[in-house]
């Protein structure tokens, strides 16, 4: 990565930083509230949702889309959560951002259990991929991991998906130790019979009781260990690019499987992302300890150079890295329900 300047910003309308990177791509959290209470992302109370008077209304989040696709040079916009699904009014935010010119790419992170009746109406409005969270295929270890009895849901959601022309669909899987790390290949088996495509990603701090430890992380590593059991895998030729998954394919291909490996093996130099909270808050990394709030110039009246003034301001002074591997690393005060995935 190029070396940090301390010049100021060059007059560039593009989303660029300190070190060469430009983002293009946008985190969207259109909700903290999900319908599942799992162990790695939040207590079985839930947390302390935000008031719906702090969140961004629709016209809110349409205008700060339109800024950063017609204005900075986004062109991919991902729905994220808490879960987005519980968000009121989705379909219309996503057929707003689909009617954007030039049209972005339009993706969700899910937990599939409301796909089942709403995969037909996402497709309609714009949505254009899916990523669903799935642990575990046994209904006992899924209750113990989301503390819900909704796994024929998700299964259901993913079908669903598939069929509505949400291909390929993409299905995310965290590794616990000693919980469902046993999972490795039948996730994999499952995803490959099914015609999804499997990334697994290590667990990352972001949990709001801190009780993440990096011992008792199931690392990229392992998991391809786990994995090579049952498997021939060999790197997959198609470029990375800034995507976060290295990729590997499963017995010759076509099918692949993708590891993010975020602690261990992580990609900062290549990050294309910027991201939304549902509470109006700019970050410039998942892991930032500060934000930009853009919810209070846009009720002041602020226009839209002026936001896009801030948005660029702020990713500009975006670290070079998430510095988890620093001896000084400090976990966000949001957990990842309330920055979005």
């Amino acid at each position: 990565m190029p070396g940090t300047s301390s010049a100021p910003r060059p007059d560039n309308p593009a989303l660029i930083d300190r070190f060469g990177r430009v983002a293009a791509d946008l985190r969207v959290s259109l909700t903290d509230r999900c319908n599942l209470r799992c162990t790695y992302c939040m207590p079985a109370e839930g947390l302390d949702w935000m008031p719906g008077g702090e969140m961004l209304d629709e016209d809110e989040l349409g205008r700060l889309i339109r800024i950063a696709v017609e204005t900075l040079g986004i062109t991919n916009v991902r729905f994220t959560g808490g879960e987005p699904t519980l968000r009121k009014g989705i379909e219309k935010i996503i057929a707003a951002t689909a009617a954007l010119s030039p049209r972005p790419r339009i993706s969700m992170t899910t937990n599939g259990i409301g796909l089942v009746r709403r995969a037909k109406s996402l497709v309609d409005a714009g949505l254009d991929r899916i990523n669903v969270s799935l642990d575990t295929l046994r209904p006992e270890r899924f209750q113990e991991i989301t503390r819900r009895d909704r796994l024929s849901d998700v299964l259901d959601g993913l079908a669903a998906a598939r069929d509505a022309g949400l291909t390929p669909v993409k299905v995310n899987a965290v590794l616990l130790p000693g919980i469902n790390d046993d999972e490795a290949a039948s996730l994999l088996r499952y995803c490959v019979d099914h015609g999804y495509h499997l990334r697994f990603i290590e667990q990352m701090p972001l949990d709001p009781q801190h009780g993440w430890k990096r011992t008792q992380m199931i690392t990229a590593e392992r998991i391809l260990e786990l994995l090579r059991e049952e498997f021939e895998l060999t790197e997959s030729p198609s470029p990375r690019g800034a995507a976060p998954a290295e990729r590997w394919l499963v017995d010759g291909g076509p099918a692949e499987v993708g590891v993010i490996a975020s602690v261990t093996r992580p990609f900062c130099g290549d990050c294309d992302r910027t991201r939304l909270t549902a509470d109006g808050a700019l970050r410039s990394c998942l892991f930032s300890q500060s934000e930009t709030d853009l919810r209070a110039p846009l009720r002041a009246g602020a226009d839209d150079a002026e936001i896009a003034e801030l948005w660029r301001a702020t990713m500009w002074a975006k670290l070079a890295g998430h510095q988890i591997n620093d001896a000084g690393f400090a976990q966000p005060l949001r957990p990842m329900s309330a920055i979005g995935g």
